[in-house]
């Protein structure tokens, strides 16, 4: 793939880690984009404040951002923030390129793609400056029999994401704990998260990978269901030199050299923001259902811990990135823009 608008398709699918379903929003549809205008304060005002335009997508990565969502409508930010949600990253993408935001949340693999496509000799083009979400990904099972990845030699596992990060996690992660897929392990892809949720339900026995809010309703639902593995925690546990990673924030470097203090401020809300979501899941959970990213706050406050919302910067950034693009690169180059990104992909803007 070589345009931008082909290797956004390829890592749409990867966004949220949910396959298909990535970026698609778990409400009812709405106008968009939505954008959540600031209420300028002018008393409160300081000199050179900055607008900092903000792209999100309507998903796990925008959970930890609620909190920042509420400053800018608030107007009580460091900096003025226009917040615009986005259904899918392809939609987000474009605008990125063209300067027409400053900050966008996406996909891990999606920031690597954007950045091999717009770096320059001169200029690094995208750059991550930020780790907003870990692994949001699960193993269930309908029933108690499994216990770790081990316990998968010889079922079938239903999942999402053929082609795209979630397999190519999957498939890692399965072949660190001894077992080989398609012969130790059958996995059967679905096109839809829903598909694989609406299985786990019906099938006593069943066995399948969902990211969140899926793996959350679906247990709320149906109390045979039950999570029987967190592929952040086993991530961890077998050893990799980094961490399971959903979700990155980037600047375009252009708006970083320009505004240093603007984007420094933004990081500082953001991790407010962050630790807010984090301390208070009741209280976010409704800013989560008002943005559009679960239906229902019951659901979205059982999510909130299983979506490891985090604020990953400076010297933790790149080890926590690093090692996840390498594994996506050694199964498919095109995953992250044909080659894993330099050092000047990794922003301290700190």
């Amino acid at each position: 793939m070589t345009t931008l608008a082909a290797t956004a398709a390829l890592a749409l699918l990867a966004a949220c880690g949910t396959g298909a379903t990535a970026g698609s929003p778990t409400t009812s549809p709405t106008t968009s984009p939505t954008t959540r205008p600031h209420v300028p304060v002018a008393s409160a005002e300081p000199p050179e404040r900055v607008t900092v335009r903000v792209a999100a997508l309507t998903g796990p990565t925008t959970i930890g951002l609620v909190g920042l969502i509420r400053e800018a409508d608030a107007g009580t930010g460091l900096q003025d923030y226009e917040v615009t949600t986005y259904g899918t990253p392809d939609e987000v993408v474009p605008l990125l390129v063209k300067g027409e935001v400053d900050v966008a949340l996406l996909p891990a693999n999606l920031a690597a793609v954007v950045h091999q496509q717009t770096r320059t000799d001169d200029d690094p083009g995208v750059q991550a400056v930020a780790v907003n979400t870990l692994g949001v990904l699960s193993v269930l099972e309908h029933g108690s029999s499994i216990t770790s990845l081990a316990d998968l030699r010889g079922r079938t596992l239903y999942s999402t994401g053929k082609g795209a990060s979630p397999q190519y996690v999957l498939e890692h992660l399965l072949r660190q704990s001894g077992l080989m897929p398609g012969s130790d392990v059958t996995v059967e892809y679905r096109s839809e998260a829903t598909e694989v949720a609406a299985l786990l339900a019906a099938t006593p026995g069943a066995v399948g990978v969902l990211p969140q809010p899926y793996a959350t309703a679906v247990t709320a639902q149906t109390p045979e269901v039950r999570v029987a593995v967190d592929l952040t925690q086993a991530w961890s546990e077998l050893g990799n030199a980094s961490q399971l990673v959903t979700g990155v924030t980037v600047v375009r470097s252009q708006f970083a050299r320009e505004h240093p203090q603007a984007l420094a401020d933004f990081l500082a809300d953001d991790a407010e923001s962050v630790a807010f979501v984090n301390a208070s899941p009741a209280e976010a959970a409704e800013l989560v259902v008002a943005a559009g990213i679960v239906k229902a706050a019951p659901v979205a406050q059982a999510a909130i811990p299983a979506c490891h919302v985090v604020h990953l910067v400076g010297d933790e950034l790149r080890p926590a990135l690093q090692g996840y693009l390498q594994v996506l690169h050694a199964a498919e180059p095109k995953a992250v823009g044909g080659a894993l990104p330099g050092d000047d992909f990794y922003l301290d803007a700190g």
